[in-house]
């Protein structure tokens, strides 16, 4: 018999399909109902159901794991009653995962399940280059669409510049000059975003203020900048996810001052495509494109095809993620060597009572 799926509690709204209600059909059967998380905070989480938005708990990880625990962004399987208790998560097709601020070597799931991430940039203050590589590369590693937007166009001396520096950065991405102000391009982004969106970008990039336009209502809360350096506070404190009036829904997060890469190796190919596609002519494959002989990357920077600065911050860029790559596996190792010593310190224990036992 095939199967149809129709949506008479308006989840759809939120991005469930059919896809999804037909993996949650053992979940149906103990009782669970589908729920898409819209915030955590305080280990309890805001979760929109067929019923509509309550609040539920759920059970942290023995050893907390960041990609385990639930996410602005994520369906789950929700037991409903007088306390409400998250049961399971859905698998994610995609998440943007980075390092922890205090750069160890812990995830933090900034947003799950997204279809596209807007890259929100000042035009009123000169593009941080290596900001916008960094920014690029968590969208792209992901699994979502990138889309880099500059904001305040009213306020930019030269906004055409300023695009054809990002564009020279964002190989493959499309990128969108607009004002909240005047409302320029508003109409055009919001045609252009699609399921759910996330936005990213440093504080004092007018993303509350562009979601609130995007969204139709003031939700968000919105702050000013710091005139010496264009800098904001973080007004937005949490992640959070609410319906746009023409579909979808968009999720704000605070401003990011760190972002730490996290096994972003595939994405810091799509950043630096033009390097990779270069290195492919190189001598050597295990060219490192510094001073071995027939580099095809070095031959490109002397002939000013390539800027130097690029090749730097790609070097800077791939030690780091190895360096954030080797710290987690020196973590799962000791949390392995731990768990063991711990079953080993139990089973003496036990053999050592028994002994004892006339």
């Amino acid at each position: 018999m095939s199967y149809t799926y129709t949506d008479p509690s308006g989840l759809s709204r939120y991005g469930w399909t059919g896809a999804l209600d037909q993996t949650f059909t053992e979940h149906y059967e103990a009782g669970l109902v589908p729920a898409r998380i819209s915030r955590v905070d305080r280990g309890l989480c805001t979760a929109i159901t067929t019923s509509g938005p309550m609040r539920a708990t759920f059970a942290a990880p023995h050893r907390p794991d960041p990609l385990l625990t639930p996410c602005t962004g994520d369906w789950a399987a929700l037991r409903p009653g007088a306390e409400p208790h998250l049961v399971a998560l859905l698998p994610r097709h995609s998440a943007i995962v980075r390092s922890s601020a205090s750069r160890s070597s812990r995830e933090q799931v900034l947003a799950a399940n997204v279809d596209m991430v807007v890259i929100a940039l000042s035009l009123a203050t000169p593009l941080d280059a290596a900001k916008l590589e960094r920014l690029l590369a968590l969208a792209w590693e992901s699994g979502a669409q990138p889309l880099i937007v500059l904001t305040k166009a009213d306020l930019a001396h030269d906004p055409e510049a300023v695009h054809a520096e990002a564009e020279a950065l964002a190989p493959g991405v499309d990128i969108l000059v607009t004002s909240v102000a005047t409302g320029h391009n508003i109409d055009v982004l919001a045609a252009m975003m699609h399921g759910t969106t996330v936005l990213l970008g440093p504080s004092g990039a007018g993303k509350s203020t562009l979601g609130n336009m995007l969204l139709g209502e003031e939700l968000l809360a919105t702050g000013t900048v710091r005139e010496q350096d264009g800098k904001g506070r973080h007004t937005t404190v949490r992640r959070e996810l609410l319906p746009l009036p023409g579909g979808g829904v968009l999720i704000d997060t605070p401003g990011l001052r760190g972002i730490s890469l996290h096994d972003a190796a595939d994405g810091l190919e799509q950043v630096f495509a033009e390097i990779e596609e270069l290195a492919a002519y190189c001598r050597f494959g295990d060219c490192s494109h510094d001073t071995e002989p027939g580099c095809a990357v070095q031959a490109a920077i002397q002939a000013g095809e390539l800027p130097e600065r690029r090749l730097r911050s790609y070097h800077k860029l791939q030690r780091e993620n190895a360096w954030a790559a080797s710290r987690t596996d020196a973590r799962l190792r000791e949390e392995r060597v731990n768990r063991q010593k711990a079953i080993t310190g139990h089973l003496r224990a036990t053999y050592r009572f028994r002994d004892q036992q006339p």
